[in-house]
């Protein structure tokens, strides 16, 4: 069984988003893809995700608002075969941590010509939300048929 871990920042956005998204599809696909979600930084520890991502999610029949924040750890390293990055920094950080740089790869790879999928906070209100629901959505679904 392939496992495939998302990782963003806080792990309340972006990466949550991910997990839900590739946990729908590969329940309706029947597929045998393990997938998770976590954060380089733990400021969110034991936290749901952020209300607008859980709102947006919803919209698209997903529910993650029971998901958890939770830090990357060194053990995830070893455990997962890919580390799916949201962003350049995100992937900086991992490298910085010790992740093997042939497991990482961008979620932009799969749909956007290695753009990062950016950080909902940074668009002004709800817009953000579903733009990056729609990036990301594209983009797991096309890692998940690869």
């Amino acid at each position: 069984m392939q496992k495939v871990l998302f990782v963003c920042l806080g792990n309340i956005c972006r990466s949550p988003l991910a997990e839900g998204i590739a946990k729908n599809y590969i329940q309706k696909k029947n597929l045998s893809i393990e997938v998770d979600s976590c954060g380089t930084g733990n400021w969110h520890e034991g936290e749901n995700p952020c209300i607008n991502s859980i709102k947006v999610a919803k919209q698209n029949a997903i529910d993650i608002s029971k998901q958890i924040s939770r830090p990357i750890t060194k053990d995830d390293f070893s455990y997962y075969d890919k580390i799916i990055a949201l962003d350049d920094s995100n992937v900086a950080n991992l490298l910085n941590m010790g992740a093997p740089k042939e497991k990482i790869s961008k979620l932009g790879f799969y749909g956007y010509e290695s753009e990062d999928v950016p950080d909902p906070y940074f668009f002004d209100g709800f817009e953000g939300f579903e733009k990056v629901y729609e990036m990301i959505e594209v983009c797991v679904i096309n890692l998940l048929e690869s």
